[in-house]
């Protein structure tokens, strides 16, 4: 069994400290589902500057909608909390027309090196800039998926 990944490792892309929790926003990874922005619109408005303010609710709360993006691009760490836990057991789910979903103890292996995450999206379609990870160009091309 693979040890789940470190706090260390999730802790990418840009850093949005507040007190009990720093939420962490890898815009490479975010293809716009939005679920941060209909889940905490206080948090997560792309009006304001900075777009992210995780003071703006309970720690928890944030982490809670943190968990619910498909992609990857959000993550979180509690100050003093547990570290965001894999799903078990591992799930992959086709998005129609769009990219597999996949929750658990994940280790994807990319051109730069192994990445280990709890939440990706992966590209079904063969366009990505980001690969193997999802950036939304299935969209922009028109890909159709069979399923």
């Amino acid at each position: 069994m693979t040890l789940p990944p470190t706090p260390e490792e999730l802790a990418q892309g840009k850093a949005y400290p507040a007190p009990g929790i720093t939420v962490y926003y890898d815009a490479r990874r975010c293809v716009h589902v939005a679920n941060c922005v209909r889940g905490l619109p206080d948090v997560f408005d792309t009006a304001q500057r900075p777009w992210i303010q995780p003071g703006q609710a309970p720690a928890g709360r944030v982490a809670a909608v943190v968990r619910t993006c498909p992609t990857g691009a959000l993550h979180y760490r509690l100050d003093d909390g547990p570290a965001e836990a894999p799903a078990d057991p591992t799930t992959v789910l086709p998005i129609p027309d769009g990219p597999l979903t996949v929750t658990g103890n994940l280790s994807i292996q990319t051109p730069a090196g192994e990445v280990r995450d709890v939440r990706v999206t992966l590209c079904r379609c063969g366009h990505s800039a980001n690969k193997p990870f999802c950036d939304g160009t299935h969209a922009r091309v028109g890909w159709r998926s069979a399923d």
